[in-house]
């Protein structure tokens, strides 16, 4: 059957889909943040069995999220993967907003954070 070959075809090229994100590094921490992140672990306290949670909340607008960042325990569904010695935990439905995302740290004298860009380098601000 012609149907069945094309819905198994559209099906095995998902889960692969799926595969391959899972397998590779959603998202890029620089070096600078990477540092930033250490320290906060070090020096908060915060349980070796936690780790680096990112994800998203409601944000203004119809296309528009709020990206979050810390420290938690791995849950069920959580997708993880090993970044410089700690966790990083993503909710599988998150993931999609998170792909392709840079994580950077900004210290000035106006404002200090983490900041999430894209592939356009179009900068949001961790809340």
């Amino acid at each position: 059957n012609k149907h069945f070959h094309i819905k198994y075809f559209n099906f095995f090229f998902s889960k692969i889909n799926i595969f391959l994100c899972v397998m590779v590094e959603p998202v890029k921490i620089t070096d600078q943040a990477l540092t930033e992140i250490l320290k906060i672990f070090k020096t908060k306290g915060i349980p070796q069995d936690y780790g680096l949670r990112l994800g998203v909340k409601g944000g203004h607008g119809c296309a528009s999220v709020n990206f979050i960042l810390g420290f938690d325990t791995q849950k069920e569904t959580d997708l993880t993967w090993l970044v410089s010695d700690f966790k990083l935990l993503i909710q599988k439905y998150e993931l999609m907003f998170l792909i392709g995302k840079k994580i950077d740290f900004h210290e000035g004298v106006d404002a200090r954070g983490f900041i999430f860009k894209d592939q356009e380098e179009i900068a949001t601000t961790a809340r």
